[in-house]
């Protein structure tokens, strides 16, 4: 089903492609999981479980005000346990796209001072946040000779246009 409005289509997008790329990650080995490169956030696995967690915490703003965290204790978080994170922030990202207004805004520490930073501002980072590190997995996957999934709004559309 296709989206109506245009924020709906970019989050749910953004849902999509994580959770595609995330499927395609299950499928690899431990040793690929742990791969990583150059210029990349660390291996897979963490890239994933670092997206995973930002947008937890891009939710929690928009909705709360607050900084979500888990525990510094929490062990990593199982490819099943990442894949309903992103479900749930997903669909908790396309729900607050259309809820923020101009003027919302959230304090946040900024280098050690609280800064009011427009919540359209953490929708932006939302997605250019995931789109970076869902490229990241993508060159680590390329440089492993596995085939990475494409993410691209074109391959989105195909699949809801069908």
């Amino acid at each position: 089903m296709q989206p109506t409005d245009t924020l709906t289509t970019l989050f749910s997008h953004n849902l999509w492609a994580n959770l595609r790329l995330l499927d395609h990650c299950a499928a690899l080995t431990n040793a690929q999981l742990e791969s990583t490169a150059i210029g990349a956030y660390g291996s897979i696995r963490n890239i994933l479980q670092h997206i995973a967690n930002a947008e937890r915490s891009y939710l929690s703003r928009l909705s709360t005000g607050q900084r979500y965290s888990r525990p510094a204790d929490a062990p990593p978080l199982a490819l099943e346990e990442v894949k309903a994170s992103l479900q749930f922030s997903g669909s908790g990202l396309i729900e607050w796209a259309l809820k923020v207004q101009h003027a919302d805004t959230v304090s946040i520490d900024w280098e050690g001072a609280p800064r009011d930073v427009p919540k359209t501002i953490l929708l932006t980072q939302a997605i250019n946040h995931a789109t970076e590190h869902r490229e990241q997995i993508k060159a680590i996957m390329t440089g492993l000779g596995v085939e990475p999934p494409d993410v691209s709004g074109w391959t989105y559309f195909d699949e809801i246009d069908a």
